[in-house]
């Protein structure tokens, strides 16, 4: 990503968060055929104390990857959207821009055995189906079918690399113009970038002189 110092973050726990709110992933592998690219979604191991990934990839996906010693890249994108310079204040920089929070994740993966796979998958279903109206809680059974079909993954995240670029080296008339345009109903307003963008605000910093 673009080196700016003043969109990046260390916090651990802000990655966290990131993943837990956006679990729709990008895993990318750099393989002796190329470059391979596939989408899941996955969760924050819980039984992990370092930061760590499971999730899971369809057969024959990890033959694609070619998983083994090699890094991976995890992606995770949050809400994201586009930040007119009409709505900055006179005087102000004016340039179109995006507002945006990506978390670059490398880790090394580790196949897991079918029964584990078996768990993340129960955790999987339980993670999403808690907030459907009827949920499916999968039987034993069904959920063993369906691991027989997938290669489950545990990703230890050995480091990160992520950006919150969300108004904060704006003055404070354009911040709350672009807060403004969000919370409306514009061809660009996005209630969950301005969500987030209150978040990123109220925790900022203002780099040293």
């Amino acid at each position: 990503m673009r080196h700016k110092p003043i969109h990046d973050v260390t916090d651990e726990a802000v990655v966290r968060t990131l993943i837990e709110e956006n679990p729709w992933a990008t895993l990318v592998s750099s393989t002796p055929e190329g470059i391979v690219a596939s989408h899941y979604p996955v969760l924050v191991d819980d039984e992990s104390e370092a930061l760590a990934l499971v999730t899971h990839v369809g057969r024959p996906d990890e033959r694609n990857h070619a998983f083994g010693d090699r890094e991976i890249l995890v992606i995770i994108a949050g809400p994201h959207g586009y930040i007119s310079p009409s709505w900055y204040a006179s005087g102000a920089i004016r340039a179109p821009t995006w507002n945006f929070s990506v978390a670059h994740c490398y880790g090394v993966p580790e196949v897991l055995e079918p029964e584990e796979n078996g768990r993340v998958l129960t955790k999987l279903v339980a993670r999403f189906e808690q907030h459907v109206e009827n949920p499916m809680w999968l039987e034993q059974e069904t959920i063993d079918k369906i691991a027989g079909g997938t290669c489950g993954l545990r990703i230890s995240i050995s480091r990160f690399i992520c950006k919150v670029k969300m108004s904060a080296d704006k003055d404070p008339v354009s911040r709350a113009n672009v807060l403004e345009q969000l919370r409306g109903d514009g061809p660009y307003a996005s209630q969950a970038v301005a969500r987030d963008m209150e978040r990123a605000l109220a925790s900022w910093t203002p780099p040293a002189d």
